[in-house]
């Protein structure tokens, strides 16, 4: 089967930082569902793999982590699917991944493809709706409300993918106040069109702008990207006892700021369910229906934001570049071999 990988860690302009691969088609195990990939989308977290983990001498590696497409077999312990069922799921980051004809993932963390979607507009979807929904309902419980903040929820990075359907989730799903960042006209604009009430620019101080809008102190934030270099004033626009949430990777984060105000801090890692088989694995599964059937809806739309075409290096070395340049609005999708 076709699919794209690499063989070593290399900056993305290196010519082999990404390479079509002929790989053998797997097999579905006794949970699997086996899917014939019909489109997926791009992550932060595939570029960060590829810079971070290293195949073995001789061997190649698989990224992907969305996927929207045929199911062709089911393991012998499978409930709820057949082949033919049109899918779309994030998969698990300790199994290979989704840029490949055929792939396998655990049939308790895929959904059902929202019937109104194509599979490209499909593919945008899981891996940053999962993420938003476990931070804003599970981590944040932005439905519980802090004693004496403003019911607003702070959104750094609202025009990326993850802020792009946390925006639309806490907007359409809850009666909190969405005050999304963004720092160009075409992302601000993405944002507002979204469901954000307020949009204000991250490349000037926040507390300041939040407080110019006359809301109060905001009972959450979460933060997408670039958390070290917002904390302190994040920390300073919170309402005391609020909570904040954030999902990059900061290589230091002096958490310590937190405690005069009693802050609470939420890691979200959406693949925690699938690497550690917890016992409430699927509810990734009823995740992904739901958010299906908010899209059949109408309640909730695509995040796609560009389509680089067919499923291939090229394409996704362009992909992965865009990623890198923090550059990217929505998400990018590929589609067909």
């Amino acid at each position: 089967m076709r699919a794209v990988g690499y063989r070593q860690s290399l900056p993305i302009t290196a010519e082999d930082s990404l390479i079509d691969l002929d790989l053998p088609k797997p097999a579905a195990g006794a949970r699997d569902l086996l899917v014939a990939v019909k489109a997926i989308s791009v992550n932060p977290v595939d570029t960060k793999v590829r810079m971070r983990s290293q195949p073995a001498a001789g061997e190649s590696a698989v990224l992907g982590w969305d996927a929207a497409g045929i199911v062709e077999a089911v393991g012998s312990d499978v409930t709820g699917f057949k082949p033919g069922d049109a899918v779309f799921y994030a998969g698990a980051i300790n199994r290979p991944g989704s840029n490949a004809e055929f792939h396998l993932v655990d049939a308790r963390i895929a959904g059902p493809k929202p019937a109104s979607l194509g599979f490209a507009e499909a593919a945008a979807l899981p891996l940053t709706a999962i993420t938003a929904w476990e931070m804003l309902f599970d981590r944040l419980k932005i439905r519980d409300a802090v004693p004496g903040a403003a019911n607003a929820l702070g959104i750094v990075g609202g025009a990326g993918g993850v802020g792009s359907i946390a925006i639309q989730l806490a907007r359409r799903l809850t009666d909190v106040t969405v005050i999304a960042t963004a720092s160009r006209p075409e992302t601000q604009a993405w944002a507002r069109e979204l469901g954000a009430h307020h949009v204000v620019d991250h490349t000037k101080a926040l507390p300041e702008q939040i407080a110019a809008l006359g809301l109060g102190a905001p009972a959450f934030v979460f933060s997408t990207t670039h958390t070290d270099t917002h904390l302190a004033g994040i920390v300073e626009l919170l309402a005391p006892q609020g909570r904040l949430g954030l999902i990059d990777d900061p290589k230091t984060l002096d958490v310590t700021l937190l405690k005069r105000k009693s802050l609470s801090l939420h890691w979200e890692f959406m693949f925690t369910r699938p690497v550690f088989q917890t016992a409430d694995i699927a509810e990734q599964g009823k995740l992904l229906a739901e958010v299906s059937r908010l899209v059949d809806a109408g309640t909730i739309r695509t995040t796609l934001g560009e389509h680089f075409g067919a499923i291939n290096a090229a394409n996704l070395k362009r992909a992965h570049a865009l990623i890198e340049s923090n550059r990217a609005k929505g998400k990018i999708v590929l589609e067909g071999f």
